[in-house]
């Protein structure tokens, strides 16, 4: 085993964690859920939404005979809905086919990249397979002094053949674990705790005075933003939702319809089945994705129903039910303003 190896399974052992309630276990089942559940997002935030899910969802086979707006409700306020969707999915193979053992063949599952396949294995079958989430880039670009964003394939590569090569022959759950919790813990992005760290004597950020410039941050662009109008339908109690087509942003989510260039009263009479009685513009929301921001501006409209037939994907819901549907967010955040 190699002295970074040796190092961070022996401060892993003294310092690492061990409260995370997906550990000690080597169900394939709970190892899978934590690890999509933590692909970009913190162990925090992810703590309760795990506990709920496995309330909701024991087993394999439940998750996997679930309706996909079940899935989605629970997973609603965790983001990243894309996740939810091929968690079910997967599920669905799973149960057919049995758990792959393999990390190769569990990155073909959907919605696993190389690295969570590796943790995967690793922690589950014990396969010695290298992990590269955010948390590792960061130590080992800052450990190797590795110039360049770690999103840019060139510099990816790199890091990849470092995590591969520092591979210790046993102990690899220990060892993939203390990784994950070194960056999370003392290689953090913002203040690391360099005197804590066990690997600092080899560290070329560190020996440089580097550590605040590597790993190189995302090339600053600017993001283009988006402008929605949603119509916020209500009558008396009930709103009206629409379910967002997949995939796309907030693909199986309920959200409200969006208004078309056309004339909106025209648009609600003949397409959703109301009548305006009266409307007025509610406080704009603002929404950051990865790769634009949407500025969303609700109209709320009083309204008179049609009697007709529900069309398919649409649904008129009370308010207080709503809140506990699979929404996004800022669907969420306008329904508890219009409870009030």
């Amino acid at each position: 085993m190699s002295k970074f190896a040796s190092a961070l399974v022996e401060w892993q052992r003294k310092h690492g964690r061990r409260d995370l309630p997906w550990q000690g276990t080597r169900e394939p089942y709970r190892i899978w859920l934590s690890e999509v559940m933590l692909q970009q997002t913190q162990v925090s935030a992810v703590i309760p939404y795990y506990e709920r899910f496995l309330r909701r969802f024991p087993t394999l086979e439940r998750l996997a005979s679930a309706s996909e707006d079940e899935v989605l409700q629970l997973w609603s306020g965790l983001g990243y809905y894309a996740r939810g969707r091929n968690l079910h999915a997967a599920a669905k193979r799973i149960v057919e086919n049995g758990f792959p053992r393999t990390s190769t063949a569990i990155a073909e599952l959907p919605g696993i990249g190389r690295s969570t396949a590796a943790a995967i294995a690793a922690f589950a079958f014990g396969e010695r397979a290298a992990i590269l989430d955010g948390n590792v880039k960061r130590v080992l670009a800052r450990y190797f002094a590795v110039q360049g964003w770690p999103g840019e394939k060139a510099v990816e590569s790199q890091l990849w053949a470092h995590a591969t090569r520092l591979l210790p022959k046993i102990g690899i759950e220990a060892y993939t674990q203390a990784l994950m919790d070194l960056g999370a813990t003392i290689c953090t992005r913002s203040a690391p705790r360099c005197a804590a760290c066990p690997v600092r004597n080899g560290c070329g950020a560190r020996s440089s005075g580097r550590t605040t410039d590597l790993p190189a941050p995302r090339p600053r662009r600017t993001l283009p933003q988006k402008t929605v109008t949603w119509l916020v339908l209500r009558r008396g109690d009930e709103i009206l939702l629409e379910k967002r087509p997949s995939p796309g942003i907030w693909g199986g989510l309920w959200s409200f319809p969006e208004a078309s260039a056309r004339d909106v009263s025209a648009y609600c009479a003949a397409d959703l089945g109301c009548e305006i009685l009266k409307k007025r513009e509610l406080q704009a929301l603002e929404h950051g994705f990865t790769h634009f921001r949407l500025r969303i501006r609700p109209l709320l409209c009083e309204v008179t129903r049609v009697p007709r037939v529900e069309s398919p994907g649409r649904l008129w819901i009370g308010i207080e039910e709503a809140r506990d549907a699979a929404v996004p967010a800022p669907v969420k955040t306008l329904l508890v303003s219009l409870a009030r």
